[in-house]
């Protein structure tokens, strides 16, 4: 790896044209950089500048017809193909819905923006991609081929941005919150966990305990959390196509959570990754990555939610899946039945 700090646009343009073939994710680990400056150093070259605002992006992105939104983390990437539906602004929280994609967008990391155009086989790729302030991978989009020169055009005239520079200053990335417990408050913990009625008041009710998700994990205790062995996720996906079980995923980063909510039909391990890869729905998924894996269970009105829950040897979160909602009830009984066959560690602290 070269050192990032004496990687110059033209270098990265010459490592380009060399490796024409690699990912520009790729490319950027292997020079030290971030990827959104491997994009910058080619502005003027297929790539211009646009504002990175959801703002502005997203209301025009249904004229757009079918695309394909992608967003990862380090250790996952989630891929649905669909048009872009109705999007809610919102000041530090924004939303997209629609029958496949579906969003939630926290504006503030949205700060690099890129509109990318590429030959491929002969034909012109056009994607539009969002970095946040490290220059890492919030969210992209990639269009379809044919009939949209005209939104194209107009997307660009009103979004360009008047600095169309090769070099990209970016900020350090910010660390993973470490995890947070108090193991003298494991009682209260468990109290207000019982008296929950919906799973949305959860984040607030950690934040006011001084804990994170990983940390109240840690010693909540059966029935609300169950440790699982790692090697479950496989175990879960299997299940997952094998029973034919509708679910909720959800993968993100700081800036973007994206779900998928539906079944997975075809899961196909390559390597260390886990992979679903259905026509309108794909995850890959660095299984070798997951460090901790729980099965979570919150009371709601509409009985228990459970959900599985991944986390990195950091302690970050990877992914979520939930049993999907049917009508007013949270616990489908073939997605809480599926997630009790998984094999557990046993808990950190009993009830």
């Amino acid at each position: 790896m070269e050192a990032g700090e004496n990687v110059t646009p033209d270098r990265i343009r010459a490592v380009r044209a060399e490796k024409s073939t690699m990912r520009s994710r790729d490319l950027a680990d292997s020079l030290g950089v971030a990827e959104a400056q491997v994009l910058a150093a080619q502005c003027g070259a297929g790539v211009t500048r646009i504002a990175a605002h959801p703002d502005g992006l997203m209301p025009r992105m249904p004229g757009f017809g079918e695309a394909m939104a992608l967003t990862r983390n380090d250790s996952a990437v989630i891929e649905k193909t669909g048009v872009y539906g109705d999007y809610t602004s919102g000041e530090h929280a924004a939303m997209v819905q629609g029958p496949a994609i579906n969003l939630r967008i926290f504006p503030h990391h949205w700060v690099h923006g890129f509109a990318v155009e590429e030959q491929k086989g002969g034909r012109i790729r056009r994607s539009l991609q969002i970095f946040d302030a490290a220059g890492d991978a919030v969210h992209k989009i990639y269009l379809g081929e044919d009939g949209i020169e005209a939104e194209w055009a107009d997307l660009l005239a009103a979004l360009r941005l008047e600095d169309q520079s090769d070099s990209l200053g970016v900020a350090p990335r910010e660390p993973v919150e470490p995890t947070k417990s108090d193991p003298a408050g494991a009682g209260r913990l468990r109290e207000e966990w019982d008296r929950l009625t919906d799973t949305k008041p959860f984040p607030e009710m950690l934040r006011k305990l001084g804990m994170n998700r990983l940390g109240a994990y840690r010693i909540a205790g059966a029935p609300r959390a169950r440790a699982l062995d790692p090697a479950g996720m496989s175990g879960l996906l299997d299940g997952l196509a094998e029973r034919a079980l509708p679910f909720m995923l959800f993968v993100g980063n700081r800036g973007c959570i994206e779900v998928h909510g539906g079944p997975a039909a075809n899961i196909k391990p390559t390597g260390p990754w886990l992979n679903i890869l259905d026509p309108d729905f794909n995850l890959h998924l660095r299984g070798d990555h997951v460090a901790e894996l729980w099965a979570v269970t919150r009371p709601t009105r509409r009985g228990p939610a459970v959900s599985v829950e991944a986390f990195d040897a950091r302690g970050a979160l990877i992914l979520q899946a939930l049993g999907m909602r049917q009508g007013e009830v949270d616990h489908t009984p073939g997605w809480g039945d599926l997630v009790a066959t998984l094999p557990g560690l046993g808990t950190a602290v009993t009830a």
